[in-house]
């Protein structure tokens, strides 16, 4: 089937209405593809395409078996670029994404977001391509869910959804945000609980409590980043202990690093700049590199954790992780302050 998608807009003309999510990809999805045989050679396979026309927009030929079973995909430049003898089986990838013909457009739109294809096949269930879906055919709902994606990241980062306060009433607003923020009250609470503890030390390093606000936002600023490359690795890795054990030693070796260097910054201005410089620099120095250090393990060992105990990393990681760099953050803070000084 050829000619102009109905679905195009003409020029100078309203933008389509978005389909609902829950509608079927269906009619969305190209019928003018071809089929290239699986026992077929490039030459016979360029001579088919003649014969039954390429569609409308060529991205990828699809490669069915003796049954019409879907077997492989062929990319239309690695099929240009074949010696015309060479099989199709041999240069076509075996591996297929496919679209299952009961999906909904929310469902392709995953899929494009997640695979970053161009196009995908609909199968039905003899595993038969029943149409093709390129990315063309959703442009709109496709950058509309990549969208509301990183806006649901964001929020879920801080510890709940975009959609369950999204037109909720007040009160259910509240039922949705108010339990994480608990985990930061308890953080505060104990923060402050642990200077207390120390009143002595600060009341005779003025200067060191100047510095308790950038201590913890550097950690907490580390712990948000190792958390965020844990969550993304751990939704196309199986949490295993021994890739917990190698994405943690690549962090901690990040982390030592960016310790080193923002100690050693922060320790030099805190010295050029404040009376009781030299003494809040020694406990500045160890002090931003170790919590660095505690905030790049827990940032990426709380979602692993979460992820092992079946819980959701990307709603409990965010609070949980922040309270506890905050409280092993400003625990070291005021211990090595109490020693050096």
């Amino acid at each position: 089937m050829t000619g102009i998608d109905p679905r195009q807009t003409a020029i100078g003309g309203a933008q389509p209405a978005m389909p609902p999510p829950d509608k079927s990809v269906l009619p969305f999805a190209r019928t003018d593809f071809s089929l290239l045989r699986v026992g077929a050679t490039v030459r016979e396979a360029l001579d088919a395409i003649r014969q039954q026309g390429a569609g409308e927009r060529i991205i990828y030929f699809y490669v069915a078996d003796p049954h019409g079973r879907l077997a492989g995909v062929l990319p239309t430049r690695r099929l240009l670029t074949a010696p015309l003898e060479r099989r199709v089986e041999e240069i076509m990838a075996p591996a297929v994404v496919t679209l299952p013909h009961t999906a909904t457009v929310r469902q392709a739109c995953e899929h494009f977001v997640s695979h970053r294809f161009l196009a995908f096949p609909v199968v039905n269930d003899a595993g038969e391509v029943v149409g093709v879906v390129d990315i063309s055919s959703l442009t709109n709902e496709v950058m509309d869910f990549a969208e509301r994606s990183r806006a649901d990241a964001v929020f879920e980062a801080i510890g709940f959804r975009l959609s369950e306060v999204r037109g909720a009433s007040p009160l259910r607003a509240f039922g949705a945000r108010f339990p994480w923020l608990l985990a930061t009250i308890a953080s505060g609470m104990a923060c402050a609980l642990v200077a207390r503890a120390y009143q002595t030390t600060l009341a005779g390093q003025l200067a060191i409590a100047f510095f308790m606000a950038l201590v913890l936002g550097l950690a907490e600023s580390v712990s948000m980043q190792s958390m965020t490359v844990a969550i993304q690795a751990l939704r196309a890795t199986r949490p295993t202990l021994r890739w917990y054990l190698a994405a943690l030693r690549r962090e901690v070796l990040t982390a030592f690093c960016l310790g080193a260097a923002c100690g050693a910054l922060v320790a030099l201005v805190a010295r050029v700049f404040f009376d009781q410089g030299a003494a809040a620099a020694r406990v500045l120095g160890p002090a931003i590199g170790l919590s660095l250090l505690l905030a790049c393990f827990l940032g990426l060992s709380v979602p692993w954790l979460l992820h092992a105990l079946k819980l959701d990393p990307k709603i409990a990681a965010g609070p949980v992780t922040l309270a506890a760099t905050d409280i092993g953050a400003i625990l070291l803070y005021f211990s090595l302050a109490a020693a050096l000084t």
